[in-house]
């Protein structure tokens, strides 16, 4: 049986066990939320404190994920997702046994490190693993990754937390990511080993001698106004987004949602996320102006959250929107909301200073998501602590939708030169 049972699991699509890494590496991201209002108790964990909670995951991306993109071809794709991945494995596990906030705060941010170990090397391993044909499909199916993770997260931790513990939600999670880690190193082809002189068999003539010339790579990214707009444009997109998925089981809790209908509705509300991202990759392929698809998605991400949170009068318990129709604000907030990342992941193929720099713009694009998933949740968690209730979200996120429209407004000018 166990023979079969390895044989079955080497047949996989090696690039299909890429994107899977990818997803059990999103869980991490996502796990927390649902774990929240037990933490809370459990622990002591404040308003503000929850929120760093929600945003040291990222503290690595934004420190570091512009490094990571110019040297993780030459650590080893492989190599770097199975490192995050072991990464996560061994914070998620020391996790479970954390008694305190400060604890759980600083093994979040490790999580973070190993996070970005994993997702930023897999579009590039993807690529290496696949015929061109199947190239852009893959990577479609890649970019839902996160959503994905997120969705699974958020239906299934609550379920976990109610029949055990936040603490055995925390190891299994470290027990699936293992498991993960193994089939990666058995499915996923070794990273190809390169003679100092001489080209792996993949590469292009002269991309060994244009990898030794990072600081170039880096000064023509960093000069150039398309990176930088492309970057600012995700950050003001990850920020609003993680802070009100992220707080979604806390403000359900609240308003005294039952834990299992909480789960259902905040994993759909992630879910349906994946649904622009892959509209979007459709729409931009029919020849729609990717100004117009970041116009859409700013626009109804700033909507949504101002039916889904605003009150009349503006204060804590007033009355608002009857619940259904905030609801479908919310869902509208992250379905169109969805479109923002697919289309900014094409301009910054596009708007990338010339084709040795598309990583590294990517990589700087990664980094500032990182800093506004950081600064989105403890922002929205300080306005709720200072004003007594969420009846001021929309305020947040409405600013960074504003931003994000000035911003479109530049893109769409420079896409189209």
């Amino acid at each position: 049986m166990s023979a079969v049972w390895s044989r079955s699991i080497r047949t996989v699509d090696p690039a299909l066990v890429v994107i899977l890494g990818g997803v059990s590496a999103a869980l991490h991201v996502g796990k927390l939320s649902p774990a929240l209002p037990v933490l809370r108790e459990a622990l002591g964990v404040s308003l503000l404190q929850a929120g760093f909670l929600l945003s040291l995951v990222q503290l690595a991306g934004m420190t570091l994920g512009l490094a990571v993109g110019l040297a993780a071809d030459g650590l080893g794709l492989k190599r770097s997702m199975l490192g995050g991945l072991l990464v996560l494995f061994a914070a998620s596990l020391l996790g479970g046994w954390a008694q305190d906030a400060p604890s759980l705060l600083l093994l979040r941010a490790v999580e973070g490190f190993g996070f970005l170990l994993v997702s930023m090397p897999a579009p590039s391993l993807i690529r290496h693993l696949v015929a061109p044909h199947r190239m852009s499909a893959m990577l479609g199916l890649w970019g839902a990754y996160m959503p994905l993770g997120t969705a699974s997260a958020l239906l299934f931790g609550p379920l976990v937390i109610a029949l055990a513990s936040w603490q055995v939600w925390w190891w299994g999670l470290a027990a699936l990511t293992l498991l993960m880690a193994l089939w990666l190193w058995q499915v996923v082809p070794p990273d190809q080993v390169r003679v100092p002189g001489h080209s792996a068999p993949d590469m292009k003539a002269g991309t060994a001698a244009q990898a030794n010339a990072w600081p170039q790579r880096l000064r023509q990214t960093l000069v150039a106004p398309g990176p930088w707009l492309v970057a600012l444009s995700f950050a003001v997109y990850s920020g609003q987004w993680l802070a009100v998925i992220g707080f979604l089981p806390t403000i359900y809790a609240q308003a005294g949602v039952a834990a299992g209908v909480t789960a259902v509705l905040t994993a759909l509300v992630a879910a349906v996320n994946m649904v622009g991202n892959i509209v979007s990759g459709r729409l931009l392929t029919r020849g729609v102006r990717p100004q117009t698809l970041l116009y859409i998605g700013f626009c109804a991400m700033g909507l949504g959250t101002l039916l889904a949170f605003v009150t009349f009068p503006l204060a804590p318990g007033a009355s608002g929107l009857p619940p259904i129709f905030r609801f479908m604000a919310v869902l509208l907030f992250s379905m169109l909301g969805g479109m923002i990342p697919g289309t900014l992941f094409s301009l910054a193929v596009r708007l990338a200073p010339n084709e040795r720099t598309v990583s590294t713009t990517v990589g700087w694009m990664q980094q500032w998501s990182s800093l506004g998933q950081f600064a989105g949740p403890p922002l929205v968690a300080w306005v709720a602590a200072s004003v007594g209730g969420w009846h001021w979200t929309w305020g947040v996120t409405g600013a960074c939708s504003l931003t994000g429209l000035l911003l479109a407004r530049q893109l769409g000018a420079r896409s189209q030169r």
